[in-house]
């Protein structure tokens, strides 16, 4: 999907600035429409730094270690 990790953070950003609240994130999910969730936010600053991956041993490992 074009640009879904800037709509997730500026859906994020909305609920962490008290414009919607953290259970409309489900609703959001659950409808599959574009229009339900926040604006796009802004490329600049968005950077992954890592991932974490649950392990089949619910193990959180970091980094691929």
């Amino acid at each position: 999907m074009y640009n879904m990790v800037r709509i997730i953070v500026g859906t994020l950003l909305e609920v962490g600035n008290k414009r919607r609240s953290p259970e409309s994130i489900v609703d959001i999910l659950e409808s599959k429409n574009r229009n339900e969730a926040g604006k796009t936010a802004l490329a600049k600053g968005l950077t992954l730094k890592y991932i974490n991956y649950e392990s089949d041993g619910g193990r959180v490992r970091e980094n691929g270690v």
